[in-house]
């Protein structure tokens, strides 16, 4: 018998990145993907990988044992749930879905299959933030009573049910990992559309952590100057990650002493965090393991977030429910 291996459903600007990972792990068996353009591209650069247009080839294939879904979020739960009913291990990118009963629905099916259904929070495996977590762990920041995650970026194509659902499940996962703490409620979200219609391509949440830290978040698809931030402050000191540079992403400050910082290098800051969250899929598919990022964790990610849409959008959340965003990237609704 064949070894156990992955499959990719969808290969696009993300999804190429996946592929080129698990295939480096040696575990790559099939790539799937509707565009016969971006098909071209794996079958040049990866010969030996099967590739399809009909995914349930994937659900057919014997030698997948576990299937990335790396396709619009829209489409997350139809798909999810295909693979799972089919018995195959699941990575989904985030968010699980944008609706927080498919999450729920996802992982208690997971759940009674014993199967492994992880969710594509890559910064709960990156390694400054995974050193961040075992200072907060070990009191050196003391009790923590604020974060704020600053995620702002260029995004000209918009194919998203709004910036927040793009890029906040990776604040919102970030926070609480770090932490060790759920959020507990939106006290307030914000949002502005540039384009004047209810994708909203600003957001601004503050969020009420259990134990009684805030949180703010604010994420941006008009940012021409990258900037990509993690501020976490404690009783005795501060912590400010940043994620657009090389090196020294790790800095820690004392409270009440100016001009005082230490620089923290964490030991393998230089493994690409994606590496690390593919092999951790393979490892959990190999051991039945939970994944760090499972399916309670982008349920609970998910319904943080509809909760803050609902505040945002009110009604008009529904109109969102009805759009195809990979064919809209440009329209006004």
């Amino acid at each position: 018998m064949s070894e156990k291996k992955i499959a990719v459903l969808g290969c696009g600007l993300w999804g190429r990145n996946v592929v080129r990972n698990f295939y480096n792990l040696n575990a790559l068996e099939m790539v799937c993907d509707l565009d016969d353009e971006n098909l071209a591209k794996v079958k040049a650069e990866y010969p030996n990988v099967k590739t399809t247009k009909d995914f349930h080839d994937i659900i057919n294939n014997d030698n997948v044992m576990g299937v990335v879904v790396v396709t619009p979020s829209h489409t997350h739960f139809k798909f999810v749930k295909a693979m799972l009913e089919a018995g195959k291990h699941v990575y989904v990118e985030k968010p699980i879905s944008t609706v927080s009963q498919e999450a729920r629905d996802l992982a208690d099916l997971a759940d009674s299959k014993g199967l492994v259904l992880m969710v594509g929070h890559l910064l709960l495996y990156h390694p400054a933030v995974n050193r961040l977590k075992m200072m907060v762990e070990e009191g050196e920041l003391g009790d923590i009573v604020y974060a704020q995650s600053d995620r702002l970026n260029i995004n000209y194509f918009k194919n998203d049910r709004s910036v927040m659902w793009d890029l906040a499940p990776h604040d919102v996962s970030m926070i609480s990992y770090v932490l060790g703490k759920n959020p507990k409620r939106v006290i307030s979200a914000v949002g502005c559309s540039s384009d004047k219609n209810d994708i909203m391509d600003i957001t601004h949440l503050t969020i009420e952590m259990e134990g009684g830290a805030i949180a703010q978040i604010s994420d941006s698809w008009i940012t021409p100057k990258k900037h990509v931030q993690l501020l976490v402050r404690g009783t005795k000191k501060t912590a400010i990650m940043d994620d657009t540079v090389s090196e020294n992403k790790l800095t820690i400050y004392e409270n009440f002493k100016a001009g005082s910082s230490e620089v923290l290098q964490p030991d393998i800051l230089e493994i690409e965090p994606l590496k690390l969250e593919c092999q951790h899929f393979i490892n959990c598919c190999e051991t039945g393991n939970k994944a760090r990022s499972d399916g309670e964790n982008g349920f609970i990610v998910v319904s943080i977030l509809e909760e803050a849409e609902k505040i945002m959008l009110g009604e008009r959340a529904k109109n969102l429910d009805s759009v195809d965003f990979a064919l809209s990237r440009s329209k006004k609704i």
